[in-house]
């Protein structure tokens, strides 16, 4: 009898809980993610300004994004005042580093400062849920948009606030090439941070009240607490991300933390995917990128049709509307299960179907 190979495992199982519990699925994921940072690490040596500000921006609203995904995508919560807490944060930053405390350690406790307001703002709202729940934090975004105009001692009222310059060792982060090393090492530290959330006992347990509450209380698990947990932890990432923009603008002004940038924070998750960690990425970058790709090509139409240049700005807002309605219609499962799916494709190539 002729001696057959053993063929090539096929499919996605586990035979342990030790593979279960890997960060990556695959070599070649592992493989991808550290390709894709060390592209952004090199990015200085072959792109200008404009670029490393982008990739800067994806990388600070993708973090806030992260939070708002573990809040909303993995416990179910939603949350329309993230845009406010991402704006405490930058706040809370520009005031600790402008009391004497260096950035570098303003940036982890302004994350801390946001994360004991959230926390205080999930009380009430761990006892809300569907339309209730979006209310109450819809008053939370009011409530500290209000705070940031009549706070002059914290927030420099509606003259805004001046956020120092981070520095490292002395070295001062004052430029795109150099702050993109800051923000990259945070988006590691915090998407690493979820990731391995996510396979842990209260992760588990947020993912358990999402799916199914009830059960989940029957199983022994207090709902209360893991709702305040995943509003205390959403809100400390958007702190990070808030904290981070701060200090990179240079100045911080309430006007720039209103419910539109809530919206367009709950935006990136519905398009990256909820409850996806690698889709608040893609969800960022896709939102960041998006008014940006409608600008040039309304310009380019404007050439043949010179009336569409007064309208650039609308078209620019109404991308994210679209773009929201399109993926809750066509893919509801966002951006990450798109690339899944063509990636078992390729795998399956040629059964793929």
């Amino acid at each position: 009898m002729a001696h057959v190979p053993n063929p090539r495992p096929t499919g996605d199982f586990r035979v342990s809980y030790a593979a279960d519990r890997t960060l990556f699925k695959t070599k070649n994921e592992t493989y991808f993610v550290i390709g894709g940072i060390l592209l952004v690490a090199l990015a200085p040596l072959f792109f200008g300004g404009y670029v490393l500000s982008q990739l800067i921006l994806i990388g600070i609203y993708a973090i806030a994004a992260l939070g708002l995904n573990v809040l909303t995508g993995m416990t179910g919560q939603i949350s329309l005042g993230h845009g406010a807490f991402f704006g405490f944060g930058a706040f809370a930053s520009a005031w600790i580093a402008g009391n004497g405390i260096p950035v570098m350690l303003a940036i982890p406790l302004a994350g801390m400062m946001t994360m004991a307001v959230g926390m205080i703002f999930g009380i009430p709202a761990a006892r809300l849920k569907g339309l209730y729940l979006a209310i109450a934090t819809l008053a939370s975004q009011y409530i500290l948009q209000d705070f940031f105009a009549r706070a002059d001692w914290f927030t420099g009222g509606t003259y805004g606030s001046l956020a120092e310059t981070a520095s490292f060792f002395g070295y001062a982060l004052d430029s795109d090439a150099s702050y993109l090393y800051l923000v990259l090492f945070w988006v590691i530290v915090s998407f690493v941070g979820v990731a391995n959330l996510a396979r842990t006992r209260d992760g588990r347990a947020l993912v358990a009240v999402r799916d199914h509450y009830l059960s989940a209380e029957i199983m022994g698990i207090n709902l209360t607490k893991y709702r305040i947990l995943s509003f205390g932890i959403s809100s400390f990432f958007a702190g990070i991300g808030g904290a981070l923009y701060g200090h990179y603008l240079g100045f911080v002004s309430a006007e720039g933390f209103t419910i539109l940038l809530s919206i367009e924070f709950l935006a990136m998750i519905i398009i990256g995917g909820l409850g996806s960690v690698s889709g608040s990425l893609l969800g960022a970058a896709f939102i960041l990128l998006l008014p940006q790709a409608m600008e040039i090509f309304a310009n380019a139409v404007a050439t043949v049709v010179p009336a569409i240049a007064q309208g650039t700005a609308y078209i620019k807002q109404m991308s994210v509307g679209a773009a929201i309605i399109l993926f809750l219609v066509l893919e509801p499962e966002g951006l990450v299960h798109r690339w899944r799916m063509m990636r078992a494709s390729w795998k399956l190539y040629p059964f793929s179907h």
